[in-house]
């Protein structure tokens, strides 16, 4: 004591000890400066000898104002040590810790603001007293005082955010029987306290917390029943994260991913056919994340085995096809980027999209719920020209007219509106100076007939509007049926989109697009008067400039004869609009005979009102055989007949514009 009073003056001492705030605080910056001198000059026997004076003449002192005086400066001699500090925490920290059961409550405040001070200047150092400040500090998370409290939270998060996640010393065995012994405390402070540490612990990296789930789980579902309702949320999220994270857990996907990183050799015993085996039994399980593993199984297969897993094809080929019906997205994300794997080749591509058309007739709900999502996703991974065009070629020989009218309906809306076929309408575009376009458009044509609309509006995309016009033309009755008037609406609606942009500015100039006109005019005189769709296009085309037409215009057009309109293209050069129909020598533009392909529509559209009329005829006979001869007079029987032969086919139960997609 001798070498610290010669060290420290007597008015230091004594403004350390008194009552007024001010002079404390000044006396320990005198503190501070005396400490850093002797740490400058190596005398630690002296620091060692100031630290023993503070411990013993004041912080244990039974005068109150010497106990703040005692705390203050232990604070200031732990900043003067700075990087020497931590040699002297055994002689620092525990007249401080046993401060925070003071009887007053000053005491118990300056001692947590005291051990702030030498926590900042410690830091990982501090880590040694760890269960002792975390006992310390649950007890005064619960002080009657509430500044103390105020002051142990600012500890508690420095201690929590600075030190503990910091510092690679802190041991999680240690401290969890800590956190055990106090999980059924009541007092919601301390409750409060202890969530809060759970869920810090639980977002270190390194720590482990999940593993020592079963020694306060019971305390955090008591939790949920506490009546504060901070208290029960906390609980609640936290709850919540572990159930995550059990989910998530790497006790089984940790292990799953080492397998799947192993490069086996089939030459060396790795059995190919098991594992997939095994694979397609998990597609189906009640699990998502089981599935969704299975897949990834199988995908890393393919990308390593390719040779050896084609070999099973046969095997887990229609699991596969199923697996597009999963009700989880996610799954049939991954089931399509099987798929694409697989129909890398022309053998295999062929196959997919037998499968996949086949699958979409029996089973309609399929194409509903998931038709859009498989097609488009198919369009990224497999190329949207690619599928398409075999998509075309497939639905062009289709025997069931019914379902091919309402897949070609729903190939058509997807080309017309999906974000993914884009380049796909852009190509389709210049089908009048690009070979590239016509092909694609001769191509899909073919298919497209089995739905009028689905037609014109492929005309419209590839502005080849004369023929549009002509087909709007060659619709007979039979033709303008609900089906027909629910799909125009679609397409009515769909010109007002920006994909029609370009179409709805050609109407700036009349003169130049007289087919276009002349086409739009023929789809509004098919409106009934009073439907939405009449009103929004006859207000479109009433916004067009108007426009004087010579004799010989007016001839040409009304006459079907060729009549030559400039179509601007982006590049500067020009087409001209398809010419006429009548002459085989002029009706064709950049290869495409229109003339052909109008015969082509008619005679697929004779097919389908022919099956209609044995729809409705089969629908009668039915009918008839269930009712006594004598009920139905020939008269009514012929007017039933009539209206049958309107009826949509029996094969749906909605009208197909009514496809959700």
């Amino acid at each position: 004591m001798a070498d610290a009073l010669s060290v420290i003056p007597a008015s230091v001492l004594r403004n350390l000890a008194d009552k007024l705030y001010e002079k404390r605080k000044n006396a320990a910056l005198e503190v501070e400066g005396i400490v850093k001198q002797l740490t400058t000059a190596g005398d630690h026997d002296k620091i060692t000898a100031v630290i023993n004076l503070l411990t013993t003449e004041f912080t244990y002192s039974p005068q109150a104002n010497h106990r703040k005086g005692g705390l203050i400066g232990l604070a200031a001699a732990t900043v003067g040590l700075t990087s020497e500090a931590a040699q002297h925490l055994e002689q620092i920290v525990p007249p401080v810790l046993d401060s925070f059961s003071d009887q007053d409550s000053r005491v118990r405040y300056y001692a947590c603001e005291a051990l702030y001070n030498i926590a900042k200047v410690v830091r990982g150092d501090f880590i040694i007293f760890f269960n002792k400040i975390f006992d310390a500090l649950c007890k005064l998370s619960a002080d009657s005082d509430a500044n103390v409290q105020s002051a142990a939270h600012l500890l508690d998060r420095l201690v929590k955010q600075d030190i503990v996640t910091e510092s690679d010393q802190f041991s999680i065995e240690e401290f969890i029987p800590l956190l055990r012994e106090r999980m059924n405390v009541l007092n919601p402070y301390v409750r409060q306290f202890l969530v809060g540490w759970i869920t810090v612990l639980d977002s270190v990296p390194d720590i482990d917390m999940l593993g020592f789930l079963p020694d306060f789980l019971d305390g955090l579902f008591n939790m949920l029943s506490d009546s504060s309702h901070e208290i029960r949320q906390q609980a609640d999220s936290a709850l919540s994260e572990f159930l995550q994270e059990i989910k998530n857990s790497p006790v089984a996907r940790e292990t799953n991913e080492e397998l799947r990183a192993i490069k086996a050799d089939p030459a060396e015993g790795f059995d190919v056919g098991a594992i997939l085996s095994i694979a397609r039994r998990q597609l189906s399980s009640e699990w998502e994340a089981t599935r969704i593993e299975a897949l990834h199984w199988i995908s890393n297969l393919l990308n390593r085995h390719r040779a050896e897993v084609l070999t099973f094809l046969n095997d887990i080929f229609d699991t596969l096809l199923e697996a597009l019906s999963d009700p989880s997205d996610q799954v049939v994300l991954l089931v399509l980027e099987v798929h694409a794997c697989i129909a890398q080749d022309t053998q295999h591509f062929r196959q997919l999209v037998v499968f996949l058309v086949h699958n979409f007739r029996v089973d309609n709900s399929l194409l509903e719920k998931r038709g859009a999502l498989i097609i488009r996703r198919l369009c990224v991974l497999l190329d949207a020209e690619r599928v398409y065009r075999e998509l075309s070629t497939i639905l062009e020989g289709e025997s069931d007219l019914d379902f091919a009218s309402i897949m070609v309906q729903a190939l058509n809306l997807i080309l017309l509106t999906s974000s993914e076929l884009s380049e796909l309408r852009d190509l389709l575009k210049h089908s009048l100076v690009n070979p590239s376009g016509k092909d694609l458009f001769v191509s899909l044509y073919a298919s497209w007939c089995h739905s009028p609309m689905a037609i014109i509006s492929l005309c419209l995309l590839a502005q080849t509007y004369q023929h549009a016009s002509t087909v709007v033309q060659s619709l007979v009755e039979e033709d303008i049926n609900v089906k027909f008037l629910v799909q125009l609406d679609k397409l009515i609606r769909l010109l007002e989109t920006p994909i029609f942009a370009y179409l709805r500015l050609q109407l700036l100039e009349p003169g130049r697009h007289v087919w276009l006109l002349k086409a739009l005019y023929g789809l509004l005189m098919l409106l009934p008067q009073q439907s939405a769709a009449f009103k929004i296009l006859r207000t479109r085309l009433k916004t067009v400039p108007s426009y004087s037409f010579n004799g010989e215009q007016l001839r040409r057009t009304s006459s079907g004869n060729p009549y030559q309109i400039l179509h601007h293209m982006p590049g500067g050069s020009q087409i001209t609009e398809d010419g006429d129909i009548s002459q085989d020598s002029k009706n064709s533009h950049n290869g495409i005979n229109f003339a052909s392909r109008l015969q082509q529509f008619e005679q697929m559209q004779r097919q389908h009102r022919q099956h209609a009329k044995v729809q409705a005829q089969s629908h009668r006979n039915s009918t008839s055989s269930s009712t006594p001869k004598d009920v139905q007079r020939p008269e009514e029987l012929s007017r039933t007949s009539s209206s049958d032969v309107n009826r949509p086919p029996s094969r749906s139960r909605r009208a197909t514009g009514q496809l959700q997609l």
